[in-house]
């Protein structure tokens, strides 16, 4: 049996074993997308959303990713918490939470490039500008990167947990922390285009989270792999074209006020 199948089979084996754990990770999950979406709550300001204040913004990041990852990355926790359940639940624990703060640091370096493009080409990139051509450009550069090899690698470990955990396993607590970030990098491989994507259509957006994450937890857990990158990049591309061509006719996508503005001008122009 190919390597993929025995690591979902061994998965799903694992999670009806630690069912007690995979409801934990869940239970966190929805507690992050209530919190989520009562912290962000009338602050989707489309492309270029302006982040806050860097504490507010770390703090919501972390809480999203545990919303828009755990779901996904569970199957490989449980695993984990079945390969080591004569060690305690602190290794499966420590495991998961080396896994969000590497998104948390990743987080921390979306920040500085939006503050730098702020500080640098605030007038350049606005929508009325460059912005628009940037967003498309980006969500168009996600959807190649979703047919690339380095993708194909990274998914491929997202996929199998037992070989990722065969291929990188570490004992004790030190190694349980150092598996974690193993796996939220080659996780960060798989997924860091997507992020892109979600920056680029507007990341206070409950919206594009949900259509995110719902991308990631299908390239990650359905069995045809190949269908889910292309269903991927296919979404992608429209989305691309759309915020290009027509971004008010977008379905979900906020379009930054001064465009809105500009629109109600001439609108209001027009004769009766």
């Amino acid at each position: 049996m190919p390597t993929g199948e025995v690591g979902v089979r061994e998965a799903l084996a694992a999670v009806r074993g630690r069912l007690g754990l995979v409801g934990l990770l869940l239970a966190i999950a929805g507690l992050a997308w209530w919190w989520t979406a009562r912290s962000m709550s009338g602050m989707d300001a489309g492309p270029g959303t302006d982040l806050g204040a860097l504490g507010w913004f770390v703090g919501v990041w972390v809480v999203m990713m545990a919303a828009m990852m755990f779901p996904a990355s569970a199957p490989t926790v449980a695993l984990y918490a079945r390969m080591t359940r004569r060690r305690g639940v602190d290794h499966p624990l420590l495991f998961a939470a080396s896994y969000l703060i590497v998104w948390g640091a990743t987080g921390l370096v979306a920040y500085a490039l939006w503050a730098l493009g702020r500080a640098t080409l605030a007038s350049e990139l606005s929508w009325g500008n460059a912005g628009r051509w940037l967003a498309a450009g980006l969500l168009a550069l996600a959807a190649l990167y979703e047919m690339t090899p380095l993708k194909n690698v990274c998914l491929q470990r997202c996929r199998s947990p037992l070989a990722f955990l065969l291929g990188n396993w570490r004992d004790g607590r030190v190694g349980a922390v150092q598996m974690g970030a193993a796996h939220a990098l080659w996780c960060l491989g798989c997924c860091w285009a997507l992020m892109v994507a979600l920056f680029s259509l507007g990341v206070m957006s409950l919206v594009w989270m949900v259509l995110v994450t719902a991308l990631i937890t299908l390239e990650k857990t359905l069995p045809w792999r190949r269908i889910a990158l292309a269903s991927t990049t296919g979404i992608l591309l429209a989305l691309a074209i759309l915020v290009a061509v027509a971004p008010a006719d977008t379905p979900g996508l906020t379009v930054p006020a001064s465009t809105n503005h500009a629109m109600h001008g001439m609108h209001q122009a027009k004769p009766s």
